[in-house]
């Protein structure tokens, strides 16, 4: 780890007003770290230890965990999904659960992102102490206290339990596939945007910002896209930045209180390709990769946006005539049972009131300049993203794992109903200007 970015984070009497505190006890990082588990395992006085798996990640990793605790007489029970395709939902964490035998008392994970968040579900059941073993770079909840999941239809972040370990052996993780290094840079690429809208919404809607944390997640975004051209050669420099700086990305999210330091618009194109997935068997790539496709889309949208002049009648107008029904019956149509929880979210919010939305209006008017700086500041263009996504052969574009261009209006739309966040939608919206930008 990169200690000394960590030295940027005031535990006490940040200049935010927050308090900021370390949720994960160790972070171990480098070649051949793994062989430390055992004594970790002892650390925390467990005496029976539920290993979770998946059949690659068994492979990667899983068996050698075992291996380990078997030689140090320390017992366990593995359970390991057989499953391709594992899906993050409610019958994956009730196989889990079930498996989980009642003396078990410290849980051990082996994976990443599916692995990772139904492993963090099982050990905030059972209350007990949580390690994750990495086995891929490949996405940015190794260090969060939530879990990405699909509930009901719905894409949601479930408030689960935070690693209290984790172990990032490089020479695992370098051997992870190629296809999952890709997405754990597409992850750490979608920053520049998370970054940007989290200084809008704090523009806009008071929003709580620390600089302090934004500025964490950028030093991380600087050495992943540094150490870019190394990654499909495996380099291990590369490969650590990577891993590095998913593990910050989390503890970033954790510090923050909220997921705003590692997410944006472009997660939500992700979510809503996999929603649709879910509900259509539409293809879907890895969240990493669909997350970079995502930024690439959103700093063309960015760009766009940076041309218009703001205009007041017009919003106004826009607004006046927005049909909150008619809406509803589109989004019901494109994302099936999901939608229902998402117009269920707008009741609560109510981020489609005129009154509300004049009050906006003004503070967006009023700040243009500000908000037209702060993209300009943190968004790189779209011609530099390309270049960058090329250098680790990423996809740029959704046609390129089977999702139609014709789809992406709609799904930036749908995008600002997923959550309760101000992202660029809900901006265009706010502008009147959300069917044209797209």
């Amino acid at each position: 780890m990169y200690l000394s970015d960590l030295n940027l984070i005031k535990p006490e009497n940040c200049t935010c007003g927050k308090s900021h505190h370390f949720a994960v006890d160790k972070i171990i990082m480098g070649s051949g770290v793994i062989s430390q588990l055992p004594e970790i395992v002892k650390e925390y006085k467990a005496k029976k230890a539920f290993v979770l798996s998946d059949k690659n990640t068994y492979k990667a990793a899983g068996e050698r965990v075992c291996c380990l605790l078997r030689e140090n007489n320390i017992r366990f029970v593995s359970f390991s999904f057989d499953e391709d395709g594992l899906e993050p939902d409610e019958r994956s964490v009730g196989r889990a659960v079930m498996q989980y035998e009642h003396d078990c008392d410290i849980v051990i994970g082996v994976g990443s992102g599916v692995i990772n968040d139904i492993g963090k579900i099982v050990s905030a059941i059972s209350n007990h102490t949580y390690i994750i073993v990495g086995t891929a770079p490949s996405m940015d909840g190794y260090a969060s206290a939530s879990s990405s999941m699909t509930r009901g239809g719905l894409k949601i972040s479930l408030p689960s339990k935070c690693a209290d370990v984790i172990i990032g052996d490089t020479d695992i993780l370098k051997n992870a596939p190629i296809k999952m290094l890709k997405s754990g840079l597409g992850d750490m690429v979608a920053k520049y945007v998370s970054i940007a809208e989290w200084r809008i919404a704090n523009l806009i809607n008071g929003e709580y910002y620390c600089e302090d944390i934004a500025a964490l997640v950028r030093a991380s975004l600087k050495r992943c896209t540094d150490n870019a051209s190394g990654l499909l050669k495996r380099d291990e420099k590369a490969v650590e930045a990577v891993f590095e700086g998913l593990v910050t990305s989390g503890l970033a999210m954790n510090f923050a209180g909220v997921s705003r330091p590692a997410s944006g618009i472009e997660h939500y194109f992700s979510h809503i390709w996999d929603m649709r997935g879910v509900e259509f068997g539409t293809p879907v790539e890895s969240h990493g990769i669909q997350c970079a496709v995502g930024t690439l889309i959103s700093a063309k949208l960015y760009e766009k946006l940076k041309t218009i002049t703001p205009d007041r009648q017009k919003a106004l107008e826009y607004v006046k005539n927005f049909d909150v029904e008619a809406w509803n019956g589109k989004l019901r149509e494109f994302l099936g049972k999901g939608a229902q929880i998402m117009m269920d979210l707008e009741k609560k919010e109510q981020k489609y009131n005129k009154e509300m939305h004049a009050v906006r209006l003004e503070i967006i008017l009023e700040k243009w300049d500000q908000i037209i700086r702060i993209l300009d500041e943190e968004i790189p263009s779209s011609q530099e993203l390309e270049i960058l996504l090329d250098s680790f052969e990423c996809m740029k574009s959704p046609e390129e794992f089977g999702i139609s261009s014709d789809l992406i209006p709609m799904s930036f739309k749908a995008a600002k109903d997923i959550r309760d966040k101000y992202v660029l939608p809900r901006l265009a919206w706010d502008l009147g200007i959300i069917d044209e930008i797209v």
